[in-house]
């Protein structure tokens, strides 16, 4: 009789171990493909075959576990003025503000625009200091084109991604 109970722990505890195996080895992921692609205009890390993510958000983003995220600064046009400023445009990609800072600042009578995807215009003012702050947190998450001016031409435009 004992050896029977104690065949029949063992078939379970066997049981037991093979399920929580399985179940183990189940949530493990691994992509079907994948690799790292590169050329003249830049390099990209990219995979297929991803399973699963989970998003966490916050008061300051949102971030995708498991999944690789865009970043993208660059300006665009060419400098077209006369002037020799230094402009910087801060954070980018951003969440809440913008700054627009430039450097030696001799109040050129400078001014921006900020246009959305459709070239409508969402906002304009004069830049009066160093450094100057545009509030974006009204605005849906896209893609914003700024233009910075002296005197109604264009010096430089920059793209903004707004997470």
């Amino acid at each position: 009789m004992q050896k029977q109970n104690l065949k029949l722990k063992l078939f379970f505890l066997n049981v037991l171990t093979f399920l929580f195996l399985s179940k183990v080895t189940a949530q493990t992921s691994t992509n079907a493909a994948g690799g790292d692609a590169s050329g003249t205009g830049g390099s990209v890390a990219y995979s297929v075959g991803q399973p699963f993510y989970i998003t966490y958000s916050g008061n300051n983003g949102s971030v995708a576990q498991g999944v690789q995220q865009t970043y993208q600064i660059f300006s665009l046009g060419i400098n077209q003025s006369e002037l020799n400023i230094s402009l910087a445009v801060f954070p980018n990609p951003t969440y809440d503000n913008l700054n627009i800072e430039i450097k030696d600042f001799n109040n050129e009578n400078l001014s921006y625009e900020l246009f959305d995807i459709q070239a409508k215009l969402l906002a304009k003012g004069l830049i009066t200091s160093k450094q100057t702050q545009i509030s974006l947190i009204n605005l849906p998450p896209s893609a914003y084109f700024m233009h910075i001016s002296q005197k109604n031409k264009k010096i430089q435009s920059f793209k903004i991604i707004k997470n």
